[in-house]
């Protein structure tokens, strides 16, 4: 079955960098856009950045842009991100998340996707 394992997240101070790790297995990782959403302590979810499937077409957040970078590894069934110059807004649980319902969709509409790992804590702090 389809199994999405975040890592890399943990405690950095404002102007630090992470980079976050999404490991998948159990479906064609190859064949299907990618991305990174995050929700803050009670607000929604948040769309971050996603990844077409052979890596080459990416997009961002107007939050994020300049700062983050999206990229994946189909011969290791692994996505990145690389966060830089990390705000306290920022703060967060990362989830990656896929559709197989639309395989190639890798933009902000969160609905649309069906299979989510279960997150890492992103905390910017002093």
């Amino acid at each position: 079955q389809v199994q999405l394992v975040e890592s890399g997240g943990g405690l950095v101070q404002p102007g630090g960098s992470l980079r976050l790790s999404c490991a998948a297995s159990g479906f064609g990782f190859s064949s299907y856009g990618m991305v990174w959403v995050r929700q803050s302590t009670g607000k929604g979810l948040e769309w971050v950045s996603g990844i077409g499937s052979e890596g080459g077409s990416t997009s961002y957040a107007d939050s994020v842009k300049g700062r983050f970078t999206i990229s994946r590894d189909n011969a290791q069934n692994t996505l990145f991100l690389q966060m830089n110059s990390l705000r306290p807004e920022d703060t967060a649980v990362y989830y990656c998340a896929i559709s197989k319902r639309r395989p190639e969709y890798y933009l902000g509409n969160v609905g649309e996707y069906d299979y989510w790992g279960r997150g890492t804590q992103v905390t910017v702090s002093s």
